[in-house]
C-alpha cells in the first residue's frame, strides 16, 4: 500500500508549465493522469487542458496502469495505440454516466483525447451508428424509465435527460418510439390496467 501511494506526486509547478506548454522535452521525465477522465498523457499531448487539481504525476506509463488509469489515444504514452473497440468502450461508458449533461462530438473528443472527425468514424464503424445516434438513444430509454416510473411533466423528463427543449424531446421521441411521450405514458397505463384484470379473471 505506501508503494502505491508514493507511486504519484500532485503537480509541480515545474511540471505544470510544461503540460500547458505541451513541452515534448519533459515527455521522458513523467507523465500525467487526470482524474475526472481516468485517462493519462505525455505532457506533449495536445488534449484540452484539465483542472490542476485533477493532475497527477507517475514517473511512468506503468504506475499509472498500475493505479487504473488509461492510455491516452492521442498521445500514445505507453507508445501503444489503444484498440479501436476499447476506445469506443471508453467513450459509450462516458455518455452512459454523462448523458443529462450537454453532449457534443467536441466534448466527447475532448474527454477521449482524438478528433471528432476520427471519433465519429470509427464510432460509427464499430457501433454502426453515430456518437449522436447512441446519445439519442441512451436519452430515450432513461426517458422511458422515467415515464414509467415517475409522474414528472414531460418538461421536466426531457431535462433530466439532457434535452431541456421540450419540443424536440416530445419530436425526438416520437421519431425514435412511434409514440409522443405522453401517449408512451398512457399506454404504459392502459397496459398496467389490462394485466391487473387479467389477474383478476385467473
Amino acid at each position: 500500500m505506501s508503494s502505491d501511494n508514493q507511486s504519484f506526486s500532485c503537480v509541480s509547478d515545474e511540471q505544470w508549465q510544461a503540460i500547458m506548454h505541451n513541452d515534448s522535452s519533459y515527455d521522458t521525465l513523467f507523465i500525467y493522469a487526470v482524474k475526472s477522465t481516468g485517462i493519462f498523457c505525455r505532457p506533449s499531448c495536445k488534449s484540452r487542458l484539465p483542472n490542476k487539481a485533477n493532475v497527477l504525476i507517475f514517473k511512468n506509463a506503468e504506475q499509472a496502469l498500475s493505479q487504473g488509469f488509461r492510455s491516452c489515444k492521442r498521445c500514445k504514452p505507453e507508445g501503444l495505440q489503444i484498440p479501436d473497440e476499447d476506445w469506443v468502450v471508453q467513450i459509450t461508458d462516458y455518455i452512459d454516466s454523462h448523458y443529462s449533461q450537454p453532449l457534443t462530438l467536441e466534448v466527447l473528443a475532448n474527454m477521449c483525447h482524438g478528433s471528432p472527425f476520427h471519433l465519429q468514424r470509427t464510432f460509427k464503424r464499430i457501433m454502426n451508428m453515430t456518437p449522436v445516434e447512441y446519445i439519442q438513444l441512451v436519452r430515450i430509454e432513461h426517458a422511458k424509465d422515467l415515464l414509467k416510473a415517475t409522474e414528472k411533466s414531460i418538461g421536466e423528463i426531457g431535462k433530466r435527460i439532457g434535452v431541456p427543449n421540450t419540443p424536440y424531446f416530445i419530436t425526438l421521441f416520437k421519431k425514435k418510439i412511434g409514440l409522443t411521450p405522453l401517449q408512451y405514458r398512457k399506454h404504459l397505463v392502459g397496459e398496467s390496467v389490462g394485466e391487473a384484470s387479467d389477474d383478476g379473471t385467473k
